[in-house]
């Protein structure tokens, strides 16, 4: 009752159609509603299957909580991207913002949408956050398994074990289409997966089991080129664990001999040690370095320290782009693009 009471009324009062689906509670032309009300909302199978439903027919996912509320990692990420929305309704100010930008949402009688006129963040969104607030470690990174080793697709899911037991000390603990991960962590069973769904995509969540909190996403999508890895590791460190920046062009080079490397993107960011995300503002990204490779790994870009970090097979640049804490960064990494949008493939 307090569920549908408290959270679901502006769906109510404009018109949105009660849906069928089990995760869902209000479907529009533009939209599909969902309401939680607990401490950490996953992306649980039902929120994937929503997920399919709005992809197929062209809707944003909108998923509301309570401030209370705070979102897994996983759910973020889907969430940031493009018609979908985490809107979290602030009792105390009596109205709905949006929880990954802070900036006031309204409901227009087919989605949550931001507020025109609105000038400033939602207030709730500036307050300090509930605990400690320590820095992830976000590796974002695309590898290629070249066409003649398709039908050896046992070695799926090796480079993302090879950083997780490099950052956190063990391999990946499990993995699963949805979270909770409900499988034990094996190369095969994925390899196994991706085999049964080509020529269609396979997205999957990743848990880590090491003495670091570690999620991760990965996607495999068959091309011409092979099948391509595309991969979000977050490792997450506590406030009196630092990172280890200066070690990652080492880390990465092993990576780039071992695995084709295509590109890795390296940021830090504040936020919880076990990658949760509540609804207010902990501070910036910052970069921390790219490494490219193939052909694109073999001239420099001018105007940006880069080293090689792979070997004459392997040709990886490493740019050295900023510490993670400081936005001067993103300027270098513009011109870091820039060189690359010119560069050949």
């Amino acid at each position: 009752a307090q569920r549908a009471g408290v959270l679901a009324r502006p769906v109510g009062r404009t018109g949105g159609t009660v849906s069928t689906h089990p995760a869902v509670d209000a479907v529009t032309p533009k939209a599909m509603v969902v309401i939680q009300d607990r401490v950490v909302v996953p992306f649980s199978q039902w929120l994937a299957d929503a997920l399919r439903v709005c992809t197929e027919s062209g809707r944003g996912l909108q998923i509301v909580t309570p401030l209370h509320s705070r979102l897994s990692m996983p759910l973020r990420l889907i969430l940031s991207g493009p018609n979908s929305r985490w809107v979290v309704r602030d009792d105390t100010a009596g109205g709905y913002y949006d929880g990954l930008t802070g900036v006031p949402l309204q409901w227009d009688g087919s989605a949550f949408v931001p507020v025109q006129d609105a000038r400033d963040y939602a207030p709730a969104y500036t307050t300090r956050p509930t605990d400690l607030i320590g820095a992830q470690l976000t590796l974002a990174f695309q590898v290629r398994q070249e066409p003649q080793r398709q039908d050896q697709t046992e070695p799926l899911g090796a480079a993302v074990e090879q950083l997780c037991l490099s950052l956190t000390g063990q391999e990946p603990a499990g993995w699963g289409t949805a979270e909770p991960a409900a499988n034990l962590w094996r190369r095969n069973d994925v390899a196994g997966l991706y085999r049964r769904r080509a020529p269609r995509a396979t997205w999957l969540t990743l848990v880590g089991g090491g003495r670091r909190a570690a999620l991760g996403t990965m996607l495999l999508t068959p091309s011409q080129a092979g099948v391509e890895e595309t991969v979000t590791l977050v490792v997450g460190y506590p406030p009196d664990d630092r990172p280890p920046i200066a070690a990652l062009p080492t880390l990465i080079g092993v990576l780039a001999v071992e695995q084709r490397l295509v590109s890795l993107f390296a940021q830090l960011m504040p936020g919880r040690p076990d990658l949760t995300t509540e609804p207010r503002w902990v501070g910036s990204p910052a970069p921390i370095g790219m490494a490219v490779g193939g052909a694109a790994g073999r001239v420099a870009a001018p105007g940006v320290p880069g080293q090689q970090i792979g070997d004459m097979q392997s040709p990886t640049i490493w740019y050295d782009l900023g510490d993670g804490r400081s936005p001067d960064g993103w300027q270098r990494y513009q011109l870091l693009m820039q060189h690359l949008r010119a560069s050949p493939a």
